[in-house]
C-alpha cells in the first residue's frame, strides 16, 4: 500500500544553482574575454600586490562566515534548510558575507590580473546573485523565522 502525501513547498530557498557557479561562470566569461581582447585598467606596478590584498581579505571573510555556519549547526549549502540565522561574526555587518567574500575574491582577481573584462562580468553576475539568489533567500527566511529574520533585515545591510 502506497501512502499519499501532500505536496508541501520545499525547506529551501529554490535559488537557480549554487551561488559560487554563477560567480565561476562570470569569472570564466571575463577571463575568456580578456584572452580574446586584454582590456588593462590598473598601474601594472601595484595589481598583483593591490589583487593580493583583496583575495586574502575575501578568503578570510568567507573563511569566518564559514565558521559563523558552522558553529550555529546550520546548513552552508542553499539547497538544504537553515535551521537558524546567524547574526554573529561577519553577520553582525552584512547579511551576505560569502556573497561580499566572493565579490571581493573576483575583483582580487581582475585586479591582480589586470583584467577589466572581470569587473564588466561581474555586473550581470552580481545582478544574478541579488535577484535570483538574494531576493529567493530573503523570501525563504523571512516564511521561515518571520519576525526574528525581519528584525535582523531592519538592523544590517544586505552587503555593507
Amino acid at each position: 500500500m502506497h501512502k499519499m502525501t501532500s505536496p508541501t513547498a520545499p525547506d529551501s530557498p529554490q535559488v537557480i544553482t549554487l551561488p559560487p557557479f554563477i560567480y565561476l561562470g562570470g569569472l570564466a566569461v571575463g577571463v575568456i574575454l580578456h584572452l580574446l581582447k586584454p582590456w588593462p585598467f590598473f598601474p601594472e606596478s601595484l595589481a598583483v600586490s593591490s589583487g593580493m590584498v583583496l583575495i586574502v581579505t575575501a578568503i578570510l571573510l568567507a573563511i569566518t562566515a564559514i565558521r559563523g555556519f558552522i558553529h550555529a549547526a546550520t546548513n552552508i549549502d542553499v539547497r538544504k534548510p537553515a535551521t537558524c540565522i546567524v547574526v554573529t561574526g561577519p553577520y553582525r555587518f552584512t547579511r551576505n558575507p560569502m556573497y561580499l567574500a566572493m565579490t571581493l575574491l573576483v575583483v582580487g582577481i581582475a585586479i591582480g590580473f589586470n583584467a577589466l573584462w572581470i569587473l564588466v562580468t561581474l555586473i550581470p553576475t552580481l545582478l544574478v546573485i541579488q535577484f535570483w539568489v538574494i531576493r529567493r533567500e530573503e523570501a525563504y527566511l523571512t516564511k521561515k523565522f518571520g519576525e526574528e529574520y525581519l528584525r535582523y533585515k531592519a538592523k544590517v545591510r544586505p552587503w555593507l
